[in-house]
């Protein structure tokens, strides 16, 4: 293992950028990952950035992720959305059984991705019963193991519930070969993640591939990254996602307006309208970055040094994602403008990047209903200090 895992991975994706730049058309057109940025994925083990240690994972720090996240969000949006998601998805290693997470994660290519949470299972010795279909499964084309968040039931249909009351939700995973992948993903941004549904039918699953996710009780792991939720984790991921979408939009912008001389009219470097712009833009995204990363440098911190997380954590991570998601929105819609027509033509990529990046802030993590969440918080009067007013 590389002393400096967290570095070395950043390293690789900007290594890898040129490629996926030049793969991301085809990535466009199949609405899926090339086999060759797929096979460089994994080969430079990206992929396995969040797997724990024990089990040969790179178990990055967040901001390490976040900066791998960027790097690869630059070349092409499709591409980083997947590599985050599948990322996120191997810390359930930190749940499952040892001999489980083994098959999933050490036999080649060891990538899992799910859905949204849907449907039900029904216990039966030894395990779960499975007859359902889940969507919005993005990196399932990559994937050779699929997972689906369900409720639980027992064998006379009763509800199982958790101690507090609640459902109990268990991550059931089995080998997408037991499943079938329907093509549904028609969309006008992110096309490239192949974020399809997939259906099994009385598929039996054993008790070790049932994971009890995001429960402290069942984690097996130490690491302060394992403290944190995959959801919290897929927001700081996707946060950065939008950072490099963001930066790639403007900088184009910037190159644009350095040889770009409209019509009738001086050129955009000396047009000192387009110069306020770029000035203001660029603060708006050094701003953004800089609050996504001091929030995640926080929050790191306190766990680091063995502190639990907290619903100020929480609070603080959710805003931040979702600021900076739609700040990042806003950059992208600037610089799309600012080309002019330029920016409708394919060869430019200016539309690309508009859409992916109108596509991510349609996603969960993108909603305004996590300001009133975090405001509700907030006036409860229940939190502590967030980590950034320490």
């Amino acid at each position: 293992m590389n002393k400096h895992p967290g570095i070395d991975l950043v390293a690789r994706a900007r290594a890898l950028a040129p490629l996926i730049a030049r793969e991301a058309d085809e990535t466009e057109r199949t609405r899926r990952l090339t086999p060759a940025v797929t096979q460089a994925l994994v080969e430079n083990g990206l992929y396995r950035a969040l797997l724990p240690r024990s089990f040969g994972g790179a178990e990055l720090p967040l901001e390490s992720f976040m900066q791998m996240q960027e790097e690869v969000a630059r070349a092409d949006a499709s591409t980083a959305w997947c590599l985050g998601q599948c990322s996120v998805c191997a810390m359930t290693a930190a749940y499952l059984d040892p001999d489980a997470a083994n098959q999933i994660f050490n036999v080649a290519p060891g990538i899992l991705a799910w859905g949204a949470i849907k449907h039900e299972v029904q216990a039966v010795p030894g395990g779960y019963m499975a007859n359902a279909r889940w969507d919005f499964a993005s990196g399932s084309r990559q994937a050779s193991w699929l997972g689906a968040h369900v409720r639980v039931v027992e064998a006379d249909g009763t509800p199982r519930r958790k101690p507090d009351g609640s459902p109990e939700i268990r991550t059931i995973l089995f080998p997408a070969t037991s499943a079938t992948l329907h093509d549904v993903w028609d969309v006008i941004g992110l096309r490239g993640t192949g974020t399809d549904s997939y259906s099994v039918e009385n598929l039996f699953i054993p008790e070790k591939f049932a994971a009890l996710r995001d429960e402290p009780a069942a984690l097996r792991e130490p690491g302060p990254l394992y403290k944190l939720s995959t959801n919290m984790v897929f927001g700081m991921g996707f946060g950065a996602t939008s950072l490099g979408v963001a930066r790639a939009t403007l900088d184009a912008a910037i190159e644009l307006s350095r040889g770009k001389t409209p019509q009738a009219q001086i050129a955009m470097r000396d047009n000192n309208a387009v110069q306020g712009v770029i000035g203001r833009t660029e603060a708006s995204w050094r701003a953004a970055r800089a609050y996504l990363y001091s929030t995640a440098a926080e929050v790191w911190r306190d766990l680091s040094r063995g502190e639990p997380v907290t619903e100020a954590h929480r609070v603080a991570l959710r805003i931040a994602v979702t600021w900076t998601i739609h700040q990042s929105a806003a950059i992208v819609d600037t610089a799309y403008h600012m080309a002019g027509a330029t920016a409708v033509f394919n060869a430019n990529k200016f539309e690309r990047r508009f859409r992916d990046m109108h596509a991510i802030a349609q996603q969960i993590q993108g909603r305004d209903a996590h300001y009133e969440d975090a405001g509700k918080a907030i006036l409860s009067g229940n939190l502590d200090a967030p980590p950034t007013m320490r």
